[in-house]
């Protein structure tokens, strides 16, 4: 049973990530060379500078790579995606797979990328004291796992209420303003996002809004996807 959505998960995942991976190469990819461009020229103007470090990959290398790397990633998180509806689908409200698999998408989404875009969102990679880059990969990981946390329990508040008889637009005016409370104090307690002062605005706002389409395209088709082949197994009465 479950491993009929692990192959939903993985295949929706394959055909999300190769999407995302065409959003990333037509609308980020140029911003990439761009702010790489910067960083070049910055370390040519710099005392002493010469050029900055050798690439391992060039970059039509990588820009090749990138498909393999979104592939890899949309099949690895499909899979996950679909182990994790396996389990959720009887207790989402939605009342078709689609309105399941979207709702779900949506809320990992949330959980796994808005809240921590918004405290720490990405920056190219010369922002940063590149010696603290491991506290800083720490805070936004354990940002992503508190926030996904989150989501679930304001997901188990949500049903509690309606258990309890509360009507719906104060059951989400309730659960709203106590996630809210927690993300706001989440922000609070983890470390400051390091300072982009010096950077263009435009390309660093360009860079962090293709890197936010990505993610969008990705899960949007993740859940679109999945919802479909759910779907058509349903019709054709598959029931798992």
């Amino acid at each position: 049973m479950v491993s009929a959505y692990l192959r939903r998960g993985m295949a929706a995942g394959l055909l999300a990530g190769l999407l995302a991976g065409l959003f990333a190469f037509f609308v980020g990819e140029p911003i990439l060379d761009r702010t790489i461009a910067l960083e070049e020229s910055a370390h040519v103007h710099a005392p002493g500078g010469g050029g900055g470090d050798e690439e391992i990959f060039s970059r039509p290398t990588q820009k090749v790579g990138l498909f393999f790397a979104t592939g890899l990633f949309g099949v690895t998180v499909g899979g996950v995606f679909g182990i994790v509806y396996a389990y959720f689908r009887e207790r989402l409200a939605a009342g078709s797979d689609l309105k399941r698999s979207i709702s779900l998408a949506g809320a990992i989404f949330a959980g796994a990328f808005l809240v921590p875009f918004l405290k720490y969102p990405a920056n190219p990679p010369s922002i940063g004291d590149p010696s603290t880059i491991r506290e800083r990969t720490a805070a936004y990981f354990t940002l992503v796992a508190l926030s996904l946390l989150a989501i679930l329990i304001a997901w188990l508040a949500a049903r509690t209420l309606e258990a309890r008889g509360v009507g719906a637009s104060r059951r989400r005016l309730t659960v709203g303003a106590g996630l809210v409370v927690v993300v706001g104090v989440l922000f609070l307690l983890l470390p400051a996002a390091p300072s982009a002062d010096g950077f263009p605005s435009g390309t660093l706002w360009a860079f962090r809004l293709s890197s936010f389409g990505t993610q969008l395209v990705f899960w949007a088709g993740l859940g679109l996807l999945f919802g479909v082949l759910c779907e058509r197994a349903r019709k054709k009465g598959v029931t798992a």
